[in-house]
């Protein structure tokens, strides 16, 4: 298994990605190119970022990478909220998604914050 496999940000983001290609597979037609596929870059960016830090070679690298997803998470709640209120997703899906999304945004901090721990004490 990967190293990044084991993290729990990872898997949980990752699994959202599952979901939410599912969610936006329902979205109209003519959004194919539009928020479906901005939603689903978004989310995908954030186990992306977190597997391509977790490979570098110092925490100052990793710490950048999971800024990145840390956007992209923010990305991802600016779009969801925008499909709610198109329509596009039932408040049930967007509530449950919204769960989900703020576990990845306090597991995404709290790495984070670990990583800077780290640097500090080795300035690394």
């Amino acid at each position: 298994m990967k190293p990044h496999q084991n993290l729990e940000v990872w898997k949980q983001s990752f699994n959202l990605v599952k979901r939410l290609y599912s969610l936006t597979s329902k979205f109209p037609a003519d959004e194919r190119f539009g928020l479906t596929s901005q939603i689903r870059r978004a989310c995908t960016s954030i186990p992306v970022n977190i597997a391509e830090g977790s490979a570098r070679r110092s925490d100052k690298e990793l710490q950048q990478f999971l800024y990145i997803a840390l956007g992209s998470a923010s990305e991802l709640d600016t779009l969801l909220l925008l499909s709610r209120d198109l329509g596009f997703v039932t408040s049930d899906d967007f509530d449950n998604v919204s769960i989900d999304l703020e576990l990845i945004f306090k597991l995404l901090l709290g790495f984070i914050n670990m990583v800077k721990k780290r640097i500090e004490g080795t300035g690394r």
